[in-house]
């Protein structure tokens, strides 16, 4: 029978959060897109407090409601400050080739190879170090966010050495953010190789695609 209420209080309070997530966007001073991104962080981050809330609550169950609007809130600033960071960004960096995702709960940055690096080359080149120190600064005005960066390549060639300079890649792209100031400790860096495509393999203009790399910045607070 507890768990049953526990249950019931839990549903109770993401179903507060789902109708306090459709609150006029007038009311925060964000336009409908910004509001969107904003909105999604406090739906996950108030669907995460309130299990936890539930999870931790006292006899009386009130702590699936607590969690739920202290989580909330804390996803509606993460929400906000990774709108901020993609304006910033994109403004910044001013360069079509590199696209920017906002999703959310944390911001993609993808750099084609093919101006990234030499063909079997992993030395970034020099004319893309100073949009990769951009980022850099940018992840040192946020600093409440971890980094992955991640190498992908298409299929040509031998799977093994996709893999391996895959890593190479996003090596060289984490030790470009580290010498931008970025602590070692906020950085994970790895590769996919050929695993991952985000296009088909059967065309040039999707092979073109699939080799990149992304700079994946995950919000900690």
């Amino acid at each position: 029978m507890n768990h049953m209420k526990t249950h019931t209080k839990i549903l109770a309070g993401i179903s507060l959060i789902a109708v306090a997530g459709c609150t006029d966007p007038g009311q925060v001073g964000l336009d409908n897109g910004d509001y969107d991104k904003t909105k999604t962080g406090a739906i996950a981050g108030g669907i995460v407090g309130a299990v936890t809330g539930a999870l931790v609550s006292d006899k009386k169950g009130k702590g699936a409601l607590i969690g739920g609007v202290v989580g909330a809130a804390g996803g509606a600033a993460i929400g906000n400050a990774l709108d901020r960071q993609e304006a910033e960004l994109r403004d910044q960096l001013g360069n079509d080739d590199i696209q920017i995702v906002n999703t959310g709960d944390r911001l993609i940055v993808t750099m084609p190879q093919d101006i990234l690096f030499g063909v079997d080359s992993y030395t970034v080149n020099s004319s893309l170090r100073q949009d990769l120190l951009t980022v850099a600064s940018s992840l040192q005005n946020y600093p409440d966010s971890n980094v992955q960066v991640v190498g992908h390549t298409d299929n040509t060639g031998d799977a093994q050495y996709n893999q391996d300079l895959s890593e190479r890649r996003a090596n060289a792209v984490a030790d470009v953010l580290m010498n931008g100031g970025v602590s070692f400790d906020r950085i994970q860096a790895f590769g996919r190789g050929e695993d991952q495509p985000v296009s088909s393999n059967l065309t040039e203009d999707g092979r073109s695609q699939n080799r990149r790399v992304e700079i994946v910045i995950l919000p900690t607070a």
